[in-house]
């Protein structure tokens, strides 16, 4: 059998090809995107308007808020942005279940007493309280028992204030699955009718680190993106994987085969806006996501971040296109042309030519200018931003 490459010329957006994906969305492309964060939370949303098809690699790393207290008390994987993930993609129409999304999308109080906060769950668990009581037998009963596995493993000290009722869910159901993620995500998938698929890059428990252009090393998701911490004050140099004391080499952590299959059948891979380094280049970072990337015949689409990002500080966007590249270039060689690995840069229009015109001469690769913003300067617009992609599929 004969393979052959094909190129064709893009408009943005293609007017047919927006129809398309709109009149029949089960049909629609296979987006594939590199994030973590909430940055891609409202495209993602929107998204689901053009396409049931995406494909959603998020980092597990994250090391602040609800999911650091779950990875405390039981040394597991960050959950809190696949489950943010998880409900961004799902169906919130009264023809999805509107009774489990709001079940999974509930807060404890951030003020109330700890003793009151865990007898909100314990009816969960009993089945009094009223978001349990709304949803329907069987799907009922699974997730008590889920809430039921965590509160279980849960330690006396375990601080319910402002938990997420689906991080604790995911927890239960990590806990109950032989503590792997993968099982409890398909489950809360069906359970709310996920429009794509959510998946963590790996299922490891790990941290982030970053060695700064001063010298010093940062460990922590938290500490790198300053959202809990004061800011790095200096540019970072580069990402690594780390057990919270040493730095863990990337082959220390391959890419899953389901994952890379998610790859290898993408129409379009995008590096989606979010923080820089612990939001996108984080799911870069495993061994084999450069190879998959580079050996897949696909446009592969850079939308830089608008406003400001503390993980960029000091990095032009050429810069920033070195950071994306750095790691895949280290998987898959040093040798392996750009384009095999990020074929394009989409901005939008108000970004400076000259910052588009340094990313091609540095990199050899075209950075296009494109109107992806609509009244909020450091904003985009979601429609804009699912009709570029899909008319580049």
């Amino acid at each position: 059998m004969a393979k052959i490459t094909i190129q064709r010329e893009a408009r943005l957006p293609d007017d047919l090809r927006v129809a398309r994906s709109l009149s029949a969305t089960h049909l629609g492309p296979r987006i594939l995107f590199f994030s973590g964060g909430s940055a891609l939370n409202d495209i993602s949303r929107h998204l689901k308007r053009y396409t049931y098809n995406s494909c959603h690699l998020i980092t597990p790393f994250d090391s602040g808020g609800s999911s650091q207290v779950l990875r405390e008390a039981f040394d597991m994987p960050a959950v809190g942005d696949l489950r943010s993930r998880l409900m961004a993609l799902a169906d919130e129409t009264d023809l999805g279940q509107p009774d489990i999304y709001r079940l999974f999308t509930h807060r404890l109080s951030k003020t109330a007493e700890q003793e009151d906060l865990k007898a909100e769950v314990d009816a969960m668990i009993e089945g009094k309280h009223p978001l349990i009581k709304a949803i329907l037998r069987p799907m009922r009963m699974l997730i008590q028992s889920f809430i039921q596995d965590f509160a279980k493993a849960a330690p006396e000290s375990f601080d319910y204030h402002n938990a997420s009722i689906g991080n604790l869910i995911l927890a239960g159901g990590y806990l109950s699955n032989d503590r792997l993620l993968e099982p409890v995500l398909f489950l809360m998938s069906k359970m709310v009718d996920v429009r794509g698929t959510v998946r963590a890059v790996v299922d490891e428990n790990l941290q982030l680190g970053v060695d700064l252009a001063n010298g010093q090393r940062v460990i922590g998701q938290r500490r790198i993106s300053g959202k809990e911490t004061s800011p790095i004050t200096s540019s970072i140099s580069r990402l690594f994987l780390s057990d919270g004391k040493k730095e863990i080499l990337p082959r220390e952590v391959p890419l899953p085969k389901r994952n890379r299959k998610l790859i290898s059948q993408a129409d379009i891979i995008c590096y989606p806006p979010g923080s820089l380094f612990s939001s996108v280049v984080a799911n870069l970072l495993p061994a084999g996501v450069g190879r998959a990337i580079a050996a897949s015949d696909v446009p592969k689409v850079y939308v830089p971040s608008l406003g400001h990002d503390p993980e960029a500080f000091g990095l032009s966007l050429a810069d920033q296109v070195s950071a994306l590249l750095a790691p895949l270039r280290a998987d898959a060689g040093e040798d392996t042309p750009t384009h095999r690995l990020l074929s394009h840069v989409i901005c939008d229009s108000g970004v400076d030519r000259s910052i588009c015109a340094e990313v091609t001469a540095r990199h050899a690769i075209p950075c296009h200018r494109v109107p992806l913003v609509d009244g909020t300067p450091d904003r985009y617009d979601p429609a804009r931003v699912c009709e570029m992609l899909v008319s580049m599929v």
